[in-house]
């Protein structure tokens, strides 16, 4: 059984999924895994015909910190003030930091068919939706403070208040210390180093900790929503989950001390780059909306969804990993639309199948039809020429079978996300370009029998009459064997005297994309038995 499946068996009456970021500056891909985590589980539990709300809230009353810098992007102006109230990044028309970063991040939701209720942790407080659990946690301070030292050995000391007043005079909320609680209102001091990574004013005074006027601790904050929004599933990143950890603490407080049911806690994994978590701090991980511009939403999807929470899953856009994510994909959708081969199979079977249909679209069906192979798509791409029509035919040809309206326009769409990677992202072996108007220079590698085997293939060339790749792939090899060439010189010798490399696409599908008499001059001229050639260019 899918996982998500597992968690909805397992559930009754109404359900609540919730999950939160913070917007301290440009968010990674990775960020998107809890995303999609919650919307399979909320997706799940829909199936299973439980009312199920899916919540998304952004902690923006969170400050400006070392995190924020550390990307380079934070200001140190703004250090410790909360992010809804740090003014948007030049040239930005959000009306604040939070709500530049957070919105950049909140627009990938819809590509990817993801739409829960989104609140706003600054807006929450402002409503007063948290004053009745401030005053609840000012009240019971000492026993916040006892849980503190019991669960995670962090002793606060016995002045220490559970708030974190936003500072009158400077408006920082990193910065605070709450001391004394009367009922009504709350001492605070704005240390000037409390923390490393901003410095307080000085100032110290009294005020009402409610409207807004002071957050909640993030473990306390985390306790008031799930009491607020009575949330039943809410999965995190498995280092909040550490023994002792951050969700160690708000269990406990929860149960012991505000009379809160904790809600069903789904650990995951990260995405990592060579083993270690991305992480915006470090400029490790690609941004979020960058990815979700790149890749079809059903990919994104199915990154996600491929593995179960607790396996890392390892992503370098920039590496081999994208087409071997296409690859991955279209087995899966095979074998769900294909069905088992045998009993034996059926359960492998319905758990594949369950994981294509969450990664698609809500209301999409399952894609029933060819999808042309990434590399192959990327390859074609790159030839003189291409266009959807041409690219289309090429690999109709070698599919054996054209490609019918369905499958064009997967084509097309991944015809798109290969002109997106290619410039930015794809492994050097797979690009190439066609040397149209000059031999390439990496042609002065070629051996006397490389030549020799490129003078007589132009003649041999010159008299075929079926222009196409798989022709002109068999008239390569044949003529090869016919000389005693090795096939891998033979190739190799092609390859130097059209694209510079020793490497690169199917040579027979390469030469049927260019003009005939173009490709006869060009074996004579890499072969030193003519002048170069006028520029050809693409088949007419």
């Amino acid at each position: 059984m899918f996982w998500a499946d597992e968690i909805a068996l397992e559930a009754s009456g109404p359900q609540v999924v919730n999950d939160s970021k913070t917007p301290s500056g440009t968010i990674h891909i990775g960020a998107l895994r809890g995303v999609v985590i919650h919307d399979a589980i909320a997706r799940a539990l829909r199936d299973r015909g439980l009312e199920t709300r899916f919540l998304y809230g952004i902690d923006d009353l969170d400050p400006m910190d070392s995190a924020t810098l550390a990307t380079r992007e934070g200001v140190t102006e703004y250090m410790g003030i909360p992010l809804a109230h740090v003014p948007a990044p030049r040239g930005s028309g959000a009306s604040s930091w939070a709500r530049h970063f957070a919105q950049t991040f909140l627009d990938t939701f819809e590509r990817l068919g993801i739409h829960p209720e989104f609140y706003w942790a600054s807006e929450q407080y402002a409503a007063g939706l948290f004053d009745n659990f401030v005053r609840e946690a000012l009240d019971r301070a000492a026993d916040v403070r006892r849980v503190y030292l019991e669960v995670s050995n962090v002793d606060h000391g016995p002045d220490w208040l559970p708030l974190q007043v936003i500072c009158e005079n400077c408006g920082r909320v990193g910065t605070t210390f709450a001391d004394d609680w009367d009922g009504e209102t709350v001492h605070y001091r704005c240390i000037p180093d409390l923390v490393a990574w901003a410095a307080g004013c000085g100032h110290h005074g009294r005020v009402s900790p409610f409207g807004g006027r002071a957050k909640l601790p993030w473990n306390l904050h985390w306790v008031a929503k799930w009491r607020l929004l009575e949330v039943t599933v809410e999965a995190g990143g498995k280092d909040l989950s550490t023994r002792g950890g951050s969700r160690d603490r708000a269990v406990a407080l929860a149960r012991e001390v505000f009379g809160v049911t904790p809600p069903r806690n789904v650990p995951y994994e990260f995405l990592t780059v060579g083993g270690r978590k991305m992480k915006s701090s470090a400029g490790s991980g690609a941004a979020a909306h960058a990815m979700v511009e790149l890749l079809p939403p059903e990919i994104v999807r199915f990154l996600m969804l491929r593995y179960r929470p607790n396996a890392a899953i390892e992503f370098d856009p920039a590496g081999e990993t994208i087409p071997r994510l296409f690859d991955e994909y279209d087995a899966y959708v095979t074998a769900a639309v294909v069905g088992p081969v045998n009993d034996a199979d059926a359960e492998e079977h319905a758990h594949r199948r369950r994981i294509v249909e969450l990664s698609q679209l809500p209301g999409n069906a399952l894609p029933a039809y060819f999808l042309p192979p990434f590399v192959q798509v990327a390859t074609y791409a790159q030839m003189p020429g291409a266009t959807l029509e041409r690219v289309g035919e090429q690999i109709g040809r070698h599919r054996g079978a054209a490609l019918d309206a369905a499958e064009l326009r997967a084509l097309e769409e991944r015809l798109e996300t290969v002109h997106r990677w290619l410039p930015d992202w794809a492994p050097e072996r797979i690009r190439f370009s066609v040397a149209l108007d000059q031999l390439p220079a990496d042609a002065a590698q070629l051996t006397e029998q490389q030549r020799r085997y490129l003078e007589t293939l132009a003649d041999v060339v010159a008299r075929t009459v079926a222009w196409d790749g798989e022709t002109l792939q068999s008239v390569i090899f044949e003529h090869a064997r016919s000389l005693q060439v090795s096939p891998g010189k033979a190739f190799n010798a092609i390859y130097l005297a059209f694209v510079g490399k020793p490497s690169g696409p199917r040579a027979g599908a390469l030469l049927a994309s260019l003009d005939p008499q173009f490709v006869v001059d060009r074996l004579r001229v890499a072969a030193g038995a003519g002048e170069p050639a006028a520029t050809h260019g693409g088949r007419a």
